[in-house]
């Protein structure tokens, strides 16, 4: 999704520079957009909860923050398309920055809870089972997740956005090639951490997950 909207911008620049008019490309462009940011905010959520195939359920909170999120998402794509395929000469340009900025913090803020949540989960069963050997190993893969998630999310949402204040239009590219090469960096670093491998204590289940993945002691 994200090389597909990085796809649909450069043909909409080059469509609009040559012709004058995108000729669609920024349709595909806001769509790929909402897909592949979506889908972002999503995975960080779903894995700081821990979940996975062989997890496959979330808790009534984890499923609030999801359903908080999304529609925040929606909004913020309907204020990004405002402000892309207007300018600063309608009426309310400014509110729709300001919108966007807000519900995007928002945003960032909230899957940040999951993560903690996860994190605090195994500080207080590494004391109290008898597996607190694994348990630790899992509770330093959430902390550095957490610190990965939290670096992205001020890089990408303060420095690069102080980019685009301060440098001049012709310079403007320098704030998107910031943005796209910490985007390639975050994703190479999250697959790195969470990949299949033999003894990812990611993938490691607790008595009460298998039970409650296989159904056993659900209700009904």
């Amino acid at each position: 999704m994200k090389a597909l909207n990085l796809l649909a911008a450069a043909e909409d620049k080059h469509y609009v520079k040559v012709t004058g008019t995108p000729h669609g490309w920024n349709v595909l462009f806001y769509i790929f957009q909402f897909i592949s940011v979506v889908l972002l905010f999503t995975v960080i959520i779903l894995i700081g909860t821990g979940w996975s195939f062989l997890k496959n359920f979330l808790q009534d909170r984890e499923n609030k923050v999801l359903m908080i999120v999304l529609p925040l998402q929606v909004l913020a794509n309907v204020a990004s398309v405002v402000i892309g395929e207007t300018g600063p000469f309608i009426k309310d340009w400014v509110a729709w920055n300001q919108v966007l900025l807000l519900v995007d913090i928002i945003c960032c803020c909230a899957i940040i809870f999951p993560i903690v949540w996860s994190i605090r989960s195994l500080r207080e069963t590494s004391k109290t089972d008898g597996k607190a050997a694994r348990n630790l190993a899992k509770l330093t893969l959430f902390r550095q997740f957490n610190m990965v998630v939290i670096g992205y999310l001020f890089f990408t949402r303060i420095v690069v956005f102080a980019l685009r204040t301060i440098a001049a239009y012709k310079y403007q590219w320098v704030a998107n090639a910031a943005e796209e090469i910490a985007s390639l960096a975050f994703y190479a670093v999250i697959f790195y951490m969470f990949r299949p491998a033999e003894m990812n204590e990611y993938f490691v289940l607790d008595d009460e997950d298998e039970l409650r993945s296989s159904g056993v002691g659900s209700p009904g």
